[in-house]
């Protein structure tokens, strides 16, 4: 398989730990879909940012809430780098985090970024 074949296959997935609100689900949300790098790819078409209902029975998945945020590659986005994208998606998670430290009372919950194949979805 190319690697631009990889790429596009591929989706980041987002989650909270426990801890998280719908609220928290919400506003990370929006702050990936503002994020500069993000925002160009999706406002370009190629990048798409949204919230679904995961099976608690995954590894991972945060106790209680239920849902995570899904950055979905489009399909001719095989030229954006994944490694990139994923970076920069991890990056946007740790801001957003330092930023509702700042805004708002207690630990925000915990962030976990994992690239994900359609066929672990």
């Amino acid at each position: 398989m190319a690697e631009g074949d990889e790429v596009a296959t591929r989706d980041i997935r987002v989650r909270l730990d426990g801890t998280a609100t719908e609220s928290d689900i919400g506003a990370l949300r929006k702050w990936l879909e503002r994020e500069k790098p993000l925002d160009e790819l999706v406002r370009a078409g190629r990048l798409q940012i949204h919230e679904r209902s995961c099976a608690d029975d995954e590894p991972g998945a945060p106790m209680g809430l239920g849902m995570e945020i899904v950055v979905a590659m489009v399909g001719g986005a095989a030229s954006v780098a994944f490694r990139e994208l994923l970076d920069q998606v991890k990056a946007a998670v740790e801001a957003w985090r330092t930023n509702r430290r700042q805004v708002e009372d207690g630990e925000p919950p915990e962030g976990r970024v994992d690239p994900v194949t359609h066929d672990d979805r």
